[in-house]
């Protein structure tokens, strides 16, 4: 399948790029950057992660996923900074048929939070997902119950909670409990074949 997302988004203070080969140094730095910044939050990564040929290879794999449908990843720069990558929004996942559905998930640099600037990349984020070029129904994100900055994010932009998922995810050496919250697209389109 074909996806009609747009690789490029812009926001008032970001660009959003989707992903690229010649990205690897920079997706790099922004891992190795925030390596103690995103532990209490991710799962196990494998310790050459932040090397650059698998960096490369990855963003292969993801640019492809990208143009078939499959997942879809934007990097964040902020505009007066564009060789610096600050952070990713990624729909994993991606259902179609019935459910037309996608996993959310996000990252930003720690040296780039309390500006608002999630906020704004998700809101273009979920504009793209919710155009009638993507078309999606519904958005979940799971976020854990002790991370209360990601809940708010999520509650302004109109995410509802849908419940708690016991031993969702193992991060950090322990299985940790998730707040289950969706987000739907009133102005969903019916595909034609339906």
């Amino acid at each position: 399948m074909h996806c009609e997302a747009s690789p490029v988004l812009f926001t008032d203070r970001l660009h959003l790029h989707a992903p690229e080969p010649q990205q690897a140094e920079q997706v790099a730095d922004f891992y190795l950057r925030n390596t103690g910044h995103f532990a209490p939050w991710d799962p196990p990564h494998p310790a050459e992660q932040a090397e650059a040929g698998r960096i490369r290879q990855s963003l292969i794999d993801a640019a492809l996923a990208f143009r078939e449908g499959r997942a879809l990843r934007w990097w964040l720069r902020r505009s007066a900074q564009p060789e610096r990558i600050i952070g990713s929004v990624q729909l994993s996942n991606l259902a179609r048929g019935p459910f037309q559905n996608a996993m959310l998930g996000y990252a930003l640099d720690r040296q780039a939070q309390h500006c608002g600037l999630m906020h704004e990349a998700l809101r273009a984020v979920i504009a793209e997902a919710f155009s009638p070029r993507v078309n999606l129904h519904r958005l979940q994100a799971a976020v854990q119950p002790v991370n209360a900055r990601s809940l708010a994010v999520l509650q302004r932009l109109g995410f509802l909670d849908e419940g708690l998922a016991r031993d969702y995810l193992f991060i950090a050496g322990a299985w940790r409990d998730h707040r289950l919250l969706a987000l739907t697209n009133a102005h969903f389109r019916q595909p034609a074949s339906w």
